[in-house]
């Protein structure tokens, strides 16, 4: 595993990459600097750098504050859940509306900031370091790539940041402004495209670089980020090289599973549909000191949502979920929507009606419904034999951008209309025999809806098109505030940073 992009921290870089614009991070042991001066003497060295920046990519799915289960409660296919209304302060205040400076978990900031930082520190240090000049090409590019990544999620959950392209002293960081989205999208697009030229059209040996980005994973990153923004023409036109024909295997190798149900297949990791993708190991012997630390490698959402005290009697033909901590329930409005479509069974366990017929129990989580994210619920037998705590340890992997994703992306990105939107819009539907539909805004919105259930996207997706008043008005959601999320309290002390508009 020596070589292969995991995400991981077990290469521990400088301790100087880990600060973020909060106090607590610029309060670094000064023999961090003194590493940090010192280091990068060869390609390998190099290397340990790279893989600390990509191990941010892991906040999709790693520790309590994750992304996907964070952003799934915001949304109107999920309640936060858990064990109570007040278990997990910030995923609840953000399901509910309620958010404030002081219970926005500041995670969500920093975790990216870290990441931007390392990438700052790595790119200052590249041009220097004794090693072959391609893959050093390739290294920078990678960073770039990276860095892009982290800001485009950064000015999407928070809008004004403060953009940061070289490295800072800690005393620096008190007096940098933020800047306007605009001022930081046009970065993201900067680095992105300078990143793809140098980068593998694809990934072709999985067994050294899983993980890694190619040119795909940075041009659909790309799309997205112009599609964002409303520059519809790029998105499209970008989002159309990596899609290629419809249903057929596009020049960057992508290709849609021919059955719905192998994506959720746990050993199934790095398929054809795979484009952006954080990886998983139960073999990190994560425990709870350093759970969230990113030193744990496990994938936490599955944790999260199986169901509170699972169990079901002997001879019981019901499966062997996990006993969880309930977070992350469906709602009856996502369960309606899902009703009758063949994506049904793979998105949504009804453990309720599980334990109606005698066939399982469990506990009831707060706002239970009796749907659950079956998308993440592995069974005992997925649990790590390992060291560690089993609870920190599962396996399976998360799409951060699939495939099918991009599709409709692209459909959007053409305004739901014409044959080439059509066609992107029957291939999803399609792979899980559905019959035709005419295109339009609203099927292609609804088809993101059924077939990303669960994995993160609702929330941003109606944000973005302007819905998010209407749709979530019943959870406390505020027109012209809650677009974005507040800045956390720590971030504003002694800083010029400006509190986010209604917070």
């Amino acid at each position: 595993m020596k070589y292969k992009i995991k995400y991981t921290l077990a290469i521990l870089v400088p301790l100087v990459f880990t600060m973020s614009c909060s106090k607590d991070f610029l309060e670094v042991d000064p023999k961090g600097t003194a590493l940090e001066e010192t280091y990068y003497a060869n390609e390998e060295q190099a290397y340990s750098g790279l893989v600390a920046v990509y191990d941010i990519v892991g906040k999709q799915a790693r520790g309590f504050e994750n992304m996907v289960t964070m952003m799934n409660a915001g949304s109107d296919d999920h309640y936060a859940g858990g064990g109570s209304a007040t278990d997990g302060i910030g995923i609840q205040s953000f399901s509910n509306y309620s958010i404030d400076a002081s219970t926005i978990p500041i995670s969500f900031w920093s975790n990216f900031y870290q990441g931007i930082f390392r990438a700052n520190v790595l790119l200052e240090k590249l041009p220097e370091v004794p090693m072959d000049e391609d893959v050093k090409k390739r290294f920078i590019a990678e960073t770039k790539a990276l860095r892009g990544y982290y800001y485009f999620e950064l000015v999407r959950l928070f809008g004004n940041i403060p953009l940061i392209t070289e490295r800072v002293e800690a005393s620096e960081t008190f007096n940098i402004p933020q800047s306007s989205p605009e001022e930081v999208y046009a970065q993201i697009e900067t680095d992105l495209n300078e990143a793809i030229p140098d980068l593998p059209v694809r990934i072709t040996d999985l067994g050294t670089e899983a993980g890694r980005f190619s040119q795909g994973t940075v041009l659909a990153i790309l799309g997205k980020v112009y599609l964002y923004q409303g520059k519809n023409t790029e998105a499209a036109t970008t989002l159309q090289k990596i899609n290629g024909t419809p249903g057929e295997t596009s020049d960057y190798g992508y290709k849609l599973l021919d059955d719905y149900a192998d994506l959720w297949v746990i050993e199934n990791k790095f398929n054809t549909e795979s484009i952006l993708e954080t990886s998983h190991t139960d073999k990190s012997n994560a425990e709870w000191g350093n759970w969230g630390s990113g030193a744990d490698e496990g994938n936490s959402i599955n944790i999260m949502v199986s169901p509170r005290g699972y169990n079901r009697p002997e001879n019981s033909s019901a499966p062997d979920y996990i006993s969880g901590w309930g977070f992350n329930i469906i709602t009856r409005s996502l369960y309606d929507a899902l009703s009758g479509d063949p994506r049904f069974d793979t998105t949504i366990a009804e453990v309720g009606v599980l334990k109606e017929q005698g066939e399982a129990n469990y506990v009831a989580s707060y706002q239970d419904t009796g749907y659950f994210l079956k998308k993440f619920m592995p069974l005992n037998s997925d649990a790590s034999t390992g060291g560690g705590n089993t609870e920190l340890n599962y396996k399976q992997n998360v799409y951060a951008i699939r495939l099918a994703d991009t599709y409709l992306m692209e459909a959007e990105a053409l305004g739901g209309t014409g044959a080439r939107a059509q066609a992107l819009l029957d291939a999803v539907r399609g792979r899980v025999g559905l019959t035709p539909v005419p295109v339009s805004m609203e099927a292609i919105m609804q088809e993101r809806r059924l077939e990303l259930a669960g994995e993160g996207h609702r929330w941003f997706d109606l944000v973005r098109t302007g819905r998010a008043p209407s749709v979530l008005a019943g959870r406390g959601f505020t027109a012209g505030k809650n677009e974005v999320l507040p800045i956390p309290l720590q971030e504003l002390e002694n800083t010029l940073i400006v509190q986010n508009p209604g917070y």
